[in-house]
């Protein structure tokens, strides 16, 4: 009969695979707030973001951010059309210059920030229109609402991944906080029981691993079977 795959298991949502969100600090979104001026409180560190995270205060209502590159305490956060263009104001994307290094920016008005949310990650604001084209950290190229607010600055934590982990234990505990697991093994590598893709008298997936030209829309992903040559 087999075992159940990795990805099955994960998606059965048991304890091994959860993320442990009773050590998390919050949501960490955009302020519901459109305009006004926040103090950040402190700066602090939250197991299930690779980021720091900064506390807002709007009000005497306090607020869970992605802190940016050079965010302090006692810093004041503008957010609205009238903030200017400085690390840590929020403003909306239609008002933000061509070539201006954003994050946490929203997909949709409201939606409290989609993208660029990592450590060190930022998207780039390229060209102002109808719609605020933006590019992604990934160099791919988006367009948004220009009433979509973005965080002006890049995300810091841009260092996290030159220090080592040195041991495999570290490793462990720093993808626990994320539900992730820290040691990935291939299908191939595996016995015929525990993965389809496993056993042979050497490593073979065993099937063919392309994807036929006649698949249907929403199967025809990952790799494309090559296209025979026109005459």
């Amino acid at each position: 009969m087999g075992k159940r795959i990795i990805p099955q298991r994960r998606g059965h949502g048991s304890s091994n695979y959860r993320s442990p969100s009773h050590r998390h600090k919050g949501e960490v979104r955009l302020p519901k707030v459109r305009e006004g001026v926040g103090r950040v409180i402190d700066i602090i560190h939250d197991p299930g973001h690779t980021a720091p995270i900064a506390v807002v205060d709007f009000n005497g209502i306090k607020y869970h951010v992605v802190a940016v590159q050079g965010m302090y305490v006692n810093q004041e956060i503008a957010i609205g059309p009238s903030a200017p263009i400085a690390p840590g104001n929020i403003l909306p994307a239609g008002l933000i210059p061509e070539g201006t290094e954003i994050c946490c920016v929203e997909i949709k008005p409201g939606d409290g920030g989609k993208i660029a949310r990592s450590a060190g990650s930022r998207a780039v604001v390229v060209s102002q229109g109808e719609k605020t084209t933006i590019r992604l950290p990934s160099d791919a190229f988006k367009t948004i609402s220009p009433d979509c607010m973005a965080m002006i600055g890049s995300v810091a934590g841009s260092g996290r991944v030159e220090k080592p982990f040195a041991k495999a234990g570290n490793k462990v505990r720093a993808y626990r906080s994320k539900a992730k697991k820290p040691i990935k093994v291939r299908g191939i590598a595996m016995n015929a029981v525990n993965h389809p893709h496993g056993g042979g008298s050497h490593q073979h997936v065993g099937v063919p691993s392309t994807v036929p030209a006649s698949a249907p829309p929403g199967r025809k992903v990952g790799r494309l079977s090559p296209k025979k040559k026109k005459r």
